[in-house]
């Protein structure tokens, strides 16, 4: 069957609601409205089966670190499929592609993070996470260290294991979620929760409910921490400067792993390789996947330090993976991406152009009647939608009612800009010049007026 390029809008959206099952989506409401169909990308400018350009301001999930239509990447893929287009990595057996990747990794991971177990994405690489720490600790002799602790609203993946570790309440209300000997902390989302504390005080006080935690557990029990350098579904949470240090000095001194869940954040998000040079952590596992292949082919990795994945390596069989582990045209594309990444100093020339000027340009919305907070690290950014600036106060209605009636605007001003209940996030490619950040602020701010204007009307600038 060939691919229905040709078909109109309607035709598309009707066999899509009769067949497609949408990840987080209300199908009935879907099949109502309808879908919008995406057909074509280029550089950072998506468009729709009706023609319409939009503007990407989501990078698809966080992933299109290089942009859209890069050709090498097609190259790659279709040289690797003709040479070898899939063998396992099971059984004592390797080829080429996964070997040069896991070199490259090694090459480019700080620290001593020089060894890489792969999967299909982020939710796979945090379920091996956890096969990984309890099987470290008992290899040990600690069996009892199995609890892994996390984050309240923090996200690392919609699988049984890597839901559990996320602390979405809305996840955790189906399927019996979490599993048990994942437990979670408060985030440290000043704006939302600090009430009268500095931003400084608060950093330290949510960094210490971790040593907290470790001591109702049992410190004997624990096995690692969990968390993303910068919240990213949770809405683009950028912790107080306070915060990482002590999370560092906790994990230290009590002798639990920190694993830095860099699905995100890693490959150049935060202006550096990784989100944890940022903030200047030693993880001892970090989680990988999106701008790894920049969203061009589905591949996670977990990057181990010499010390677990030697335990690992002596411990036996660690009986886990996945059939597409490694898989050879995955690892050739990620290969490619981060070449080009590499050779033309991507992360570098964002890092001393376009994040500054983000960073300029997305601090101007403060200004706006309807935003209360607006925070970015790197090209990752939120704001905070209120009717109240000075009382950093919620909106009376249902979370995310305002935010989704922005996010709306934004479609129809041809923007993507996702809402987390009423934030509102962006994170970019990687590729995106000033002036597209002119044009993605412009329509941010015609979007925001027009949702200004329709609460008003709805009288909806109520606080709770």
């Amino acid at each position: 069957m060939t691919i229905l390029h040709n078909l109109p809008t309607q035709d598309l959206q009707a066999l899509d609601a009769a067949h497609h099952m949408h990840p987080f989506t209300d199908g009935a409401e879907l099949a109502a409205k309808g879908a919008r169909v995406i057909t074509r990308a280029k550089g950072v400018m998506l468009q729709d089966s009706e023609g319409v350009d939009i503007l990407d301001g989501m990078a698809g999930l966080w992933c299109v670190n290089i942009g859209y239509g890069r050709e090498e990447l097609a190259n790659a893929a279709h040289a690797q499929m003709q040479q070898l287009p899939y063998y396992n990595t099971f059984f004592q057996t390797s080829h080429p592609p996964v070997i040069a990747l896991s070199q490259k990794l090694a090459e480019l991971a700080p620290g001593d993070l020089n060894h890489v177990f792969y999967a299909s994405g982020g939710s796979e690489a945090n379920d091996t996470n956890l096969r990984l720490v309890r099987h470290y600790w008992a290899t040990k002799g600690k069996p009892d260290k199995k609890v892994i602790i996390a984050r309240k609203n923090g996200y690392h993946g919609s699988t049984v294991g890597a839901a559990s570790l996320g602390g979405m309440s809305g996840m955790h209300a189906q399927g019996g979620l979490p599993i048990p000997d994942i437990v979670h902390i408060d985030q440290p989302y000043w704006w939302g929760e600090g009430g009268d504390m500095s931003p400084e005080e608060f950093g330290l006080a949510r960094a210490r409910q971790l040593e907290a935690m470790i001591h109702e557990v049992g410190p004997d029990n624990v096995a690692a921490f969990i968390a993303e350098p910068v919240q990213g579904a949770g809405g683009v949470i950028v912790a107080p400067d306070t915060y990482w240090p002590e999370i560092q000095r906790i994990c230290d001194d009590y002798d639990i792993l920190l694993i830095a869940d860099e699905v995100i954040t890693g490959f150049g998000r935060t202006g550096n390789w990784f989100g944890s040079q940022t903030y200047d952590i030693r993880p001892d596992i970090i989680t990988t996947a999106k701008g790894l292949s920049s969203g061009y082919m589905p591949i996670g990795a977990s990057i181990l330090s010499d010390e677990v994945a030697q335990v690992i390596d002596h411990g036996g069989d660690f009986n886990h993976g996945y059939t597409y582990s490694g898989h050879p045209v995955a690892c050739a594309v990620a290969l490619e991406n981060l070449r080009i990444l590499q050779e033309e100093q991507i992360i570098e020339k964002a890092a001393a152009d376009t994040i500054p000027y983000l960073t300029e340009k997305w601090a101007q919305l403060a200004d706006h009647p309807l935003v209360g907070e607006t925070v970015n690290k790197g090209l990752m950014a939120g704001l905070a939608l209120t009717p109240d600036k000075a009382a950093r106060a919620k909106f009376a209605s249902d979370p995310g009612t305002v935010g989704f009636r922005c996010r709306e605007r934004c479609f129809a001003n041809g923007l993507i800009m996702r809402h987390v209940g009423d934030r509102m996030i962006i994170a970019p490619p990687l590729i995106i010049s000033r002036d597209e950040i002119d044009t993605l602020f412009e329509r941010a701010v015609q979007s925001l007026d027009e949702t200004l204007s329709g609460l008003k009307t709805d009288g909806m600038m109520v606080a709770a």
